[in-house]
């Protein structure tokens, strides 16, 4: 998901409770217009500080009902659609605030002013909506946040699309190539392609593809985190998480690799950002006293930079408390013969002569991952997600296996908490992914109450 996409995806909440503002407001002092009033006389009193106050709380409803409505959905629609949508909704909230009065007329009894604030919310905020996609047309045709665009297929179908995108830059895609098959000289030039520039989308417009080819691009795509669209009469992937959209009027599926996309990926910021800032606040003793102790029991570092892969094969530094002697990656290719997880990548020892004997105090409780929250607050990791590994673990991955860096890594997830390294590699992948194709807050919310638990029980930390 492109920033800017997600950028004015989250201004609009704002906005729209800045126009809900504008709108009660309007409506109130209309109310009171002499050509208004010589109409109507006013029968109620109720100053403007009130009824702000009733109308702050009444806007947040308004949002809430925005929302269900599908208004805040991170996907390329037209206006038309927008305006019903808005329509239905300020018409439902409406509703909603007429029977909440009715049980309670004392709250409010000026049924004009809720009339007039009903029409001019639908005004201001569908011109809200005008500005903003026009403003979005202007960024695409500058060449700003637009997606660009592989193309798969030399029938009418790749022809058709690659004219809607050419002929209309305002729409934000930009086709970068157009390749007739999906063979190895293809995935070649797109891994060249790759590591000059960007790309988001691969598009599959040929349904005679042959299989192995099909399955060659999938594999390709999630080697490499890209969004996979094609077209729709294609159906022999297993979709878990899809989404329906047409271009040139060709229609096409685009495979999505988590639910955790447009809102999700905002809302999971904001929860690891507002959660972490708490726990450090709240830890920060811990963490200055556990800081000490490092430095006393052993010469090196208090915390240590580790290279690991996170989102989109992204390299970045997790932050730990050393729990080792110093350099002691330098000594990890002599111990590679006593590694215990066979079944995998990665690597594990029991009784690893690296680590320090306050190392295994930080490893035995997690402590020595608490640092971690800095990551988080930074946006390099989440507090939920899959392990992060390091680079040469993760070169070592499958195809099915880089799905797991299709998010954010976390300090904790779904394996931690269900076995913690305990696991065989296969069975954490399985978990991993599943937590990728599955993602919710809801679940976000039990991994971490069940972490202590999983921490307390002491199964398998290292």
């Amino acid at each position: 998901m492109k920033k800017l996409e997600l950028t004015f995806a989250a201004i609009l909440v704002p906005l729209d409770y800045l126009a809900l503002l504008m709108a009660g407001t309007l409506a109130y002092f209309l109310r009171f217009e002499s050509f208004v009033t010589e109409i109507r006389p006013v029968i109620f009193e109720m100053n403007f500080q009130i009824f702000f106050r009733i109308l702050s709380f009444v806007a947040i409803a308004w949002i809430i009902v925005f929302a269900l409505n599908g208004l805040y959905t991170i996907k390329r629609h037209k206006l038309i659609s927008d305006f019903s949508k808005i329509f239905v909704a300020c018409s439902a909230a409406t509703l909603i605030i007429v029977v909440a009065f009715f049980f309670n007329f004392n709250l409010f009894s000026s049924r004009l002013i809720i009339l007039t604030g009903w029409l001019l919310s639908i005004i201001i905020i569908s011109l809200e909506r005008v500005v903003i996609h026009y403003i979005k047309k202007i960024f695409y045709k500058k060449g700003i946040g637009v997606r660009q665009v592989v193309i798969i297929g030399d029938n009418k179908n790749a022809q058709d699309i690659i004219n809607e995108f050419n002929n209309k830059p305002t729409f934000g895609f930009k086709v970068l190539k157009n390749f007739s098959n999906f063979d190895s000289s293809t995935g070649e030039q797109l891994n060249e392609i790759l590591k000059e520039q960007e790309i988001d989308d691969v598009i599959l417009a040929n349904p005679e593809l042959p299989l192995e080819q099909k399955n060659s691009l999938v594999n390709f795509c999630t080697d490499h985190q890209l969004n996979y669209k094609y077209a729709a009469s294609l159906l022999e992937t297993k979709l878990i998480n899809f989404d329906l959209s047409a271009v040139g009027g060709v229609p096409l599926i685009e495979v999505k690799q988590t639910r955790l996309d447009g809102w999700g990926r905002i809302i999971k910021r904001l929860f690891d950002l507002i959660t972490a800032l708490l726990i450090l606040i709240i830890l920060s003793p811990l963490l200055i006293i556990l800081g000490l102790f490092v430095k006393l029991t052993s010469a090196g570092p208090m915390i240590v930079k580790l290279p690991r892969i996170g989102a989109n094969g992204q390299r970045f530094s997790v932050l730990k408390f050393r729990s080792m002697i110093k350099d002691a990656h330098k000594l990890k290719p002599e111990l590679a013969e006593y590694n215990e997880r066979i079944d995998g990548p990665l690597f594990k020892m029991e009784d690893d002569p690296r680590i320090t004997k306050f190392g295994k105090f930080l490893r035995r409780w997690s402590l020595d991952e608490l640092p971690q929250i800095i990551n988080v607050i930074s946006g390099q990791m989440s507090l939920v997600g899959p392990r992060p590994h390091e680079p040469e673990e993760v070169a070592r991955y499958k195809t099915r296996q880089k799905k797991l860096l299709a998010i954010k890594p976390g300090i904790t997830g779904m394996a931690q908490v269900s076995g913690r390294s305990d696991l065989q590699w296969e069975e954490e992948v399985r978990l991993d992914t599943y937590y990728v194709e599955n993602w919710s807050l809801a679940l976000d919310i039990q991994i971490l109450l069940k972490t202590p638990r999983a921490v307390v029980g002491r199964r398998g930390a290292s």
